[in-house]
Order: C-alpha cells, then sequence, then structure tokens
C-alpha cells in the first residue's frame, strides 16, 4: 500500500543561519516528546519545490492549467496589484471566452521572489481596511505579501480536477497566483537545515492534507480525524442557513475564469441532505454531481461555541460544541501530559498575567494597540490571532472553566520557555499567530519562516532536543497549485473527505538515521495522529488513523522505531 524510497544527501554549502546552534549527532536516542509545528496555507511545491532530491519543480509535468471548458489558458491571468500589467509589462495576450487577457506570465509556473520582494512593502497593516488584491508595493509593511488565496472544501475538489491538477488556475479568486513559488533556497528554513551543525532532518514529500478546503477543517482533521458536524443545522435556504449549494460541476462560488452559477452558495457547511439521504436540491437551483459531499457537516470556516471566537459572532453563527473523541482526550485517558500552543492564545483567552498576555494590568481596558477591534476585555485578542485555527476550542471538554481547558490550552510563550529549560511535554502542538504563520494575504512567507527556524533552534538548543522528533507541517495548500495528485481510491486512506493537496513537511530529530533524507512514504496529516498513537500505545480515533502509515515507518528512523 505505501511505496517508501529513500534519498540521502549531505549538507550544502550556504551562509550558517543568524543564531548558533548546538549540533546534535545521532545517538540512537528514544523519543519521548513530539512537537508539532502547525504552519500555514502553502503547498508543495510553493515552498519547497527547490529542494535538492524532492519530487519537486524539476519534475513537474508540462500540462498547463485550462479553463472551466477545458481549453488551455493562453496566460495566467492575474489580480494580485503587484503582478497585474500595468504595473508589469504585457508579455502575453490571448482571450477565454469573451475574456481578453493581458498577462506578463506564460501559463506555466513563476517565481514570486522575481516580482516581489521579502523587503517590498506589500504586507497589509494590521486592522486596516481589506485589500482583496493585495497591498501595492509601497503602501504597506515590509515582507514580501502576496494576495491571499481562495482554499475551501468544495473549490479545492474542482481544482484538483480527478488528479490531473489543472484547474487550480481557474477555480481560484486569485487566479495566475496558484502558480507562483518561492525561491526555496532563500527560505530562512532552507537555511537554517544548511547550515553547519543543524540537526537531523528528513523531508516526506508524498505528504498530503488530510481533507479537502482550508484552515479550519484540517485542524478539525490534525485533531480529530474526522469533519465536525452540526446536528440539526437550520436548512430552509434562509438568512440562518449556512449549507452551501454546489453548481452541476461541482463548484460552489465564482471566479474570475468561472463565472458563479446562478443559485450556487459557497458557505460553512456541505450541502444540505435530503430525507433520503441524498442531496437536497432547492426549487429550481442546479443539481450537483454524483458523488457530491451533502449533510450537516461544517468544512469551511466557522467560529467556535465559545470564547475566543470573532467579536460579535452571533450564536447561530457559531457551531454547536462537538463531542466527538480528540487526540487530546486519548493523551490524557492514558495519562500522558500535552498542550495545545497557540501565539496570542492569552490575550484572546483573557489569562490576564499569563504568559504572553500583553494588556497590562488595568482591569476592564484591552491597552495593547495590536488588539482586535470589537474585542471586550478580558478577551483582548490580537489584530491578526486566527479563531478557527484553534481546534479544541470547538470542543465541550475543553469549554471554559473547565480543568482540561486550563492544563491544556496555552500560550506559544509558555512552550518558548518549556523547549529552552527542558520541559517540555510529552506532547507539544505549536501553533504561531497570525502575523509569523505564513500565511498568504496577511503574513510575510519569510518571516514566519524566520520565525518557523526560531522555534526549532529553541528545541535543537534545549536539553530535551537529544529525545525529540519535531514534525513540522502546514495545515493545507492555501489554494496553491502542486504537480503530485493525492492518493485516490485506497480502501481506508482516501474517503470523501481527502486527502487533499500536497503540502510541505520536515522532521527534524536526532534519531533520524542521516543528516538529511527524503522519505517518499505515503502520509497524510493523520499519519501526525497515527504516530502519537503508536508512541504513546493509544487507540485510533477513525478509520483514517487507524490505517495511515505514522512517521516512524519512514525508512529514515532507525528500526522503524519508537
Amino acid at each position: 500500500m505505501f511505496v517508501a524510497v529513500l534519498a540521502l544527501g549531505g549538507s550544502l554549502a550556504v551562509p550558517a543561519a543568524a543564531t548558533p546552534h548546538k549540533a546534535h549527532p545521532h545517538k540512537g536516542t528514544k523519543i519521548d516528546h513530539i512537537v508539532v509545528i502547525y504552519e500555514e496555507n502553502h503547498s508543495f511545491d510553493n515552498v519547497f519545490g527547490g529542494w535538492e532530491r524532492v519530487r519537486g519543480l524539476a519534475d513537474a509535468p508540462p500540462e498547463p492549467q485550462i479553463a472551466p471548458d477545458g481549453t488551455v489558458l493562453p496566460c495566467l491571468p492575474q489580480n494580485d496589484v503587484n503582478l497585474t500589467s500595468p504595473p508589469l509589462p504585457v508579455t502575453c495576450t490571448g482571450t477565454v471566452g469573451s475574456l481578453a487577457i493581458r498577462s506578463a506570465f506564460e501559463n506555466e509556473p513563476f517565481r514570486i521572489d522575481d516580482y516581489i520582494q521579502p523587503q517590498d512593502t506589500t504586507c497589509p497593516v494590521p486592522g486596516a481596511p481589506f485589500q482583496p488584491n493585495g497591498v501595492p508595493d509601497g503602501s504597506g509593511l515590509p515582507g514580501g505579501c502576496t494576495r491571499d488565496l481562495v482554499h475551501r472544501f468544495y473549490n479545492e475538489q474542482y481544482q484538483i480536477h480527478g488528479g490531473r491538477q489543472d484547474r487550480y488556475v481557474a477555480g481560484s479568486d486569485a487566479v495566475g497566483l496558484t502558480m507562483g513559488t518561492y525561491d526555496t533556497t532563500e527560505l530562512p528554513i532552507y537555511r537554517y537545515l544548511h547550515s553547519a551543525g543543524a540537526p537531523h532532518y528528513a523531508i516526506a514529500d508524498n505528504f498530503f492534507q488530510a481533507a479537502f478546503g482550508g484552515s479550519f477543517l484540517n485542524h478539525q482533521w490534525l485533531i480529530a480525524a474526522r469533519t465536525p458536524t452540526w446536528p440539526g443545522a437550520v436548512a430552509d435556504y434562509g438568512a440562518n442557513d449556512l449549507h452551501s449549494i454546489v453548481g452541476p460541476d461541482g463548484f460552489p462560488a465564482g471566479t474570475l475564469l468561472h463565472p458563479a452559477t446562478p443559485g450556487t452558495k459557497d458557505a460553512a457547511l456541505t450541502q444540505a441532505a435530503a430525507s433520503d439521504g441524498s442531496c437536497k436540491v432547492p426549487a429550481a437551483g442546479p443539481t450537483p454531481p454524483a458523488g457530491t459531499v451533502c449533510g450537516d457537516y461544517a468544512v469551511n470556516t466557522v467560529q467556535p461555541p465559545y470564547q475566543p471566537y470573532a467579536p460579535g459572532t452571533a450564536v447561530t453563527r457559531r457551531l454547536p460544541a462537538q463531542t466527538a473523541p480528540t487526540i487530546g482526550d486519548r493523551l490524557s485517558g492514558a495519562g500522558v501530559d500535552w498542550a495545545w500552543y497557540s501565539g496570542g492564545w492569552s490575550n484572546a483567552n483573557g489569562d490576564v498575567g499569563a504568559p504572553g498576555w500583553t494588556n497590562g494590568s488595568t482591569p476592564g481596558t484591552c491597552t495593547d494597540p495590536n488588539t482586535i477591534a470589537g474585542a471586550v476585555y478580558p478577551n483582548c485578542a490580537d489584530k491578526l490571532f486566527q479563531f478557527h485555527h484553534q481546534p479544541f476550542n470547538y470542543y465541550a471538554t475543553y469549554a471554559p472553566g473547565t480543568a482540561a481547558r486550563a492544563a491544556h490550552l496555552r500560550d506559544e510563550e509558555e512552550f518558548i520557555a518549556a523547549a529552552k529549560s527542558g520541559d517540555l511535554k510529552p506532547v507539544s502542538f505549536v501553533k504561531p499567530v497570525g502575523a509569523e504563520n505564513e500565511h498568504p494575504g496577511y503574513a510575510s512567507e519569510h518571516s514566519g519562516s524566520s520565525h518557523l527556524v526560531e522555534l526549532l533552534e529553541a528545541i535543537e538548543n534545549g536539553p530535551d532536543a537529544d529525545s525529540t522528533l519535531v514534525i513540522v507541517t502546514y495545515d493545507e495548500f492555501g489554494g496553491q497549485w502542486d504537480h503530485v495528485a493525492p492518493p485516490h481510491g485506497v480502501a481506508g486512506i482516501t474517503d470523501q473527505w481527502g486527502p487533499g493537496t500536497r503540502i510541505p513537511a520536515l522532521l527534524v530529530s536526532p534519531v533520524l538515521k542521516h543528516r538529511f533524507a527524503v522519505d517518499r512514504t505515503e502520509h497524510d496529516t493523520t499519519s501526525i495522529l497515527a504516530t502519537i498513537e503508536r508512541r504513546f500505545r493509544l487507540r485510533p480515533l477513525t478509520t483514517r488513523d487507524a490505517a495511515v502509515a505514522d512517521l516512524f515507518r519512514a525508512p529514515v528512523f532507525p528500526g522503524n522505531r519508537p
């Protein structure tokens, strides 16, 4: 079922990282700590496609992106304000239907760094009015940000196109930006891992996001290996009906190249189900294609039932508390300590005076100028705190006031302190705050990669480094193209939820057999759950994490241990 091929190689001569770090030669030690660092919104080809020896851009097939009618796009249309023509010269023209395209981009992958550099002032000022097509260079903050790209449940399935990988442009609100890539060798994480004395690491270049779509859903799959439900959700096509309505080609929305089918709607839930279990179709509405997932499933961003949630969100727009088991429940049941460490959590959760709290000692007032508009003390969330990135906050077990919440939902500052002091818990999940998580649109890729390096240095320079496995991956593809088709039709591994697009993944540990290796074992996000379950002898949560290959099966581990 799984094919494993090992590629070995030494480090390259590149400039050393800015902060010195100690070298950890392989000692064959036991893994007592697993740290999961969960970054944001990049496909494998987008950021890791230029890493040596991986299935990357050099291996990408020449098949071009197509229009919704199946014809080949003449050029890549762009709507990011820093990629349009003007300001860039027109070097390619053509038409798609009645739409004229004037572009600087051929129908092929391109390097974002050639047009938007890390020092360019294209990042939005937090809290400023939203600019959907990005910030013109010279009017924002430095960091080389692009606009955001749509990354939603039905959209991604349309973009993947049955494994053809050729409708990423047609299915995106950011059109040609989907084909952009970064110079891998210039990323801080690449330079760190290629510097003198860097820790042993492996790249998993066959690692996919567990579920189609975006951040909310894949965070849920990271901790529970299942899609949340909204039992009895309103399904009357009124204002409080949060079900999607899917078009005949599986598309529920509209883009520059794919005008919306009349009557479609892209919302938080799947299309509603009829009483017989089939998809419910509104009168005179479009009929979705066979195989469309329907029911009361939460697949796109929806706010949690508990604080912290986006200020002003009505209860009718907040997902009811979930009761399915999570990996946290399994760990606690086995007496294994763990925590979800989130950047900005103390401020958002109202943990006054706790590590990470930046709102002073004046009761009733959020004093940090970076507090989100509408916040009510003590829930003083940062302007870039992402409420839907806190998956345990959707579960009744971790409701406000519970001992489980106080023990396990903590601030990233506590993790950094624990790593430096040698007090890592057996299992740690680390979620950087928005400004540091690499998410296109509101965060800088290079700044986020630098923060990732800082987290790794805190671990690798700390007393627990020799017994720690660090898993670095991304929640989902962020709407960006990748040339490797996700697995399909594999019993137990694939289902109606995914896996979706290939995403970056790194394993960092002195236990790894080689200084650098490429692991081609087939994995997805639930492989992280399977790894934790195997190490601590826990029962699987669902059929997916029971069937998927855990990361210890990779040949980069001696004896395929834990």
